[in-house]
This record gives C-alpha cells, structure tokens and sequence, in this order.
C-alpha cells in the first residue's frame, strides 16, 4: 500500500483535493471531530485539566475555541493526538489490500506521522486564495488561525519536502488532471 500524504497549508485545499482523488481517505479533522463526539475517555481528560471550560460531553467546538492559545494547543494536542494516531492504524489495516490510500493529515510532517516511503504532495495554494476560503467559511478568527498556524511548518520548507506539487489556484478541472497525472505513474 501506498500513502499519499497530502501536506499544506490551513484551507489550502487539502480536503478538496483528498476527495478528488477517489481512493479511501483518512481525514484527521473528522476524525477529531468524531473524538470529541464519541470518546468519553478524551472528554475526561481534558475536562480535568480544563474544567471550566470543558464542560460538555460531546465536547462543543465552541469549548475548544475559548482554550485555545501557544500553551493550551500543546496539551490539547498530547490528549487528542494519540486517539487519532490510533485512528489512523484502524484504518491502513482496513485498508491494507488497497493499493493506494490517502491521507488527509494538517500536522502529518509535524507530528511525524509520515514515513519515507509515502509520496508527499504539496498543495501550493496563493495567500489571497487561502484568506478568501478562511472568511467563506464563516468561522475566520484571526488570534485562531495565528494560534494553529504556530503548529506548522513554514510551507515553503514543506513543499521542498514534497514528490510532487499540485497547484490549487484554478478550476477543478486542472487541479483533476494534476491528480491523474499523478495517478498515472502508479498505473504502468
């Protein structure tokens, strides 16, 4: 099985561009989600260490925002990482006979989840672009966005990292025939 681990920056497009490759696709963001839904031990543990604010279970996003700065994002980070990495086992053994597979992981070079055989694909997108999506989203906060993107990598020393670059400033079209280029070499 080959990982493609596709790397970026915050609304750069890495889910989009995850779903337009059609394989089975490991997305870290849901699969926090879906912790904070479901994982009454997750929920416990950060609402002993936050209990005024951790209040709830299933855990509010909203809950989530009002702790997030440098330091809190590092704890938050210990107690949810590992669940994901277990996570993300659970299904490279479902997905074990599939010849591809991929991974839709923001902190993936950051947290060393990466292997050296995965093919790592940059997403380049433009700064206009990327602001464009955060305020579409409707939930842009900029002290936020700071905060998580204090966790990454500069994205230029990503992209040097990465076997390819899929440019994600264009119509889906492009960004689809990049993917098959791509595709195609695992194909002959």
């Amino acid at each position: 099985m080959i990982r493609i681990a596709l790397v970026g920056e915050i609304a750069s497009g890495k889910t989009f561009i995850a779903r337009c490759f059609r394989l089975p696709t490991f997305n870290a963001d849901i699969e926090v989600k879906k912790i904070y839904k479901n994982n009454k031990r997750c929920f416990k543990k950060l609402n002993k260490i936050f209990p005024n604010n951790i209040k709830h279970y299933p855990i509010r996003k909203s809950e989530i925002k009002e702790i997030l700065n440098k330091k809190n994002i590092k704890i938050l980070s210990k107690i949810v990482h590992p669940y994901v990495r277990l996570n993300l086992k659970k299904f490279e053994r479902k997905n074990r006979k599939k010849k591809l597979i991929v991974l839709d992981i923001p902190l993936l070079i950051e947290n060393k989840l990466y292997k050296k055989s995965d093919l790592l694909i940059g997403i380049k997108t433009s700064k206009k672009v990327i602001i464009k999506r955060l305020k579409e989203r409707g939930n842009y906060n900029k002290n936020v966005l700071n905060i998580l993107r204090a966790q990454q990598i500069n994205i230029k020393r990503k992209l040097k990292l990465c076997d390819f670059i899929i440019e994600n400033n264009s119509n889906k079209n492009n960004i689809l025939k990049q993917i098959k280029n791509i595709k195609n070499k695992f194909n002959d």
